[in-house]
């Protein structure tokens, strides 16, 4: 603006606009070109405010027209452990190999991957795509500037920018990046019997973002799981189990299905119980099991009896032995009243024998 505040007279004025438009093809030359043959004419009278915003508005919109930068309107989505492309172009087509292009995240200084003078320079390019970049020439001469990332990461997911810039004038455009990845096939277990069914297991890892899992029948209804367990490792990406009971005669034919929706892909895998895996009631081995709890049961019964039997024949046999040491003290005490008495029949009627005494006293008793 200060450049243009003194331009001198409107003949003047009407000569630098007339050397300004003599070559459209190149803008920014030009606008150099009227720039300096301006100053070589500065003059005291100024120059109508309403000419001068009329020249400043149309050399800038000129200037703003030269190219734009366009890119993907949606995201572009790219598996784990693959390659993919990020389209990026000029417009109106035009050739950018003589330009210079920088793809960059959230640092413009630290670039993902930059092209300058005819080729790719990898002097502060990020560390962690290092190897890994490659911007795309076929179509460099049509104005296409694609950068292609190998071996995708999890942390290549977001935002990107594709720079492009001519001399003074430069254009830009944001497209993002979503990363996917599908994981291991389901692997289904049967691991026994449960709730009167058989508990069976799907498995599955290596998956991004986390998936959906579902059981499903032969005819594709979605059957309700019993649990389901999704973890996260430390490389980011999740692995998933879920469990079913299945009952005989009820989706004997099933199968685990997980979907990437991302990606809008799936795995699946199938599996079906036969009829003998599930457990069966047999009125023979009904008849056995209640033949032997009654056996186990009868013996148990005799076993008691004979350790009470035999508990009650030691206490009958200790209680005899006592009678019979009761019986021979009982014995010995009556041997000694004997004696006693025979002593005492001796020293009061030592004439009389013991068998008339008690009878003639017992008399002479009765008499008195």
């Amino acid at each position: 603006m200060r450049i243009l505040e003194n331009l001198g007279t409107p003949e003047r004025a009407h000569k630098c606009s007339k050397a300004y438009f003599q070559d459209v093809s190149d803008q920014v030359t030009v606008k150099m070109k009227v720039l300096s043959f301006c100053n070589s004419f500065r003059a005291s009278s100024p120059l109508p405010g309403f000419i001068i915003f009329f020249l400043t508005c149309y050399v800038h919109r000129m200037e703003s027209a030269k190219f734009t930068v366009i890119g993907p309107s949606d995201p572009v989505t790219a598996i784990l452990g693959q390659e993919t492309v990020l389209p990026c172009h000029l417009s109106p087509r035009m050739s950018a190999a003589n330009m210079e292009v920088k793809w960059f995240r959230s640092e413009f200084v630290s670039f993902v991957h930059l092209y300058r003078d005819g080729k790719d320079q990898y002097e502060g390019q990020m560390p962690e795509y290092q190897g890994r970049t490659e911007l795309l020439k076929a179509g460099l001469t049509d104005g296409n500037v694609p950068l292609r990332i190998l071996k995708i990461t999890r942390s290549d997911e977001g935002i990107y920018l594709c720079f492009v810039q001519d001399n003074t004038f430069y254009g830009e455009t944001v497209l993002e990046l979503r990363v996917a990845g599908l994981g291991s096939a389901p692997l289904i277990s049967v691991e026994g019997h449960q709730d009167g069914g058989i508990r069976v297991v799907c498995q599955s890892a290596g998956w991004y973002p986390e998936p959906d899992v579902l059981w499903k029948d032969l005819n594709g209804r979605h059957l309700p799981s019993l649990s389901e367990t999704t973890s996260q490792g430390d490389n980011g990406l999740f692995e998933t189990e879920t469990v079913i009971i299945v009952k005989e005669h009820s989706n004997q034919n099933l199968s685990c299905c997980l979907r990437n929706t991302v990606l809008n892909q799936e795995t699946e895998a199938a599996v079906y119980i036969a009829d003998l895996f599930f457990p069966r009631v047999n009125t023979w081995m009904v008849a056995l099991s209640v033949i032997l709890v009654v056996l186990f049961g009868f013996i148990g019964l005799t076993v008691y009896l004979i350790k009470m039997k035999g508990k009650l024949t030691e206490e009958v046999g200790k209680r005899d032995i006592e009678v019979g040491k009761r019986d021979t003290e009982i014995g010995k005490r009556d041997i000694e009243i004997d004696k006693r008495d025979k002593e005492i029949s001796k020293c009061h009627y030592p004439s009389y024998d013991k068998k008339l005494f008690v009878p003639v006293w017992m008399l002479m008793w009765e008499f008195v």
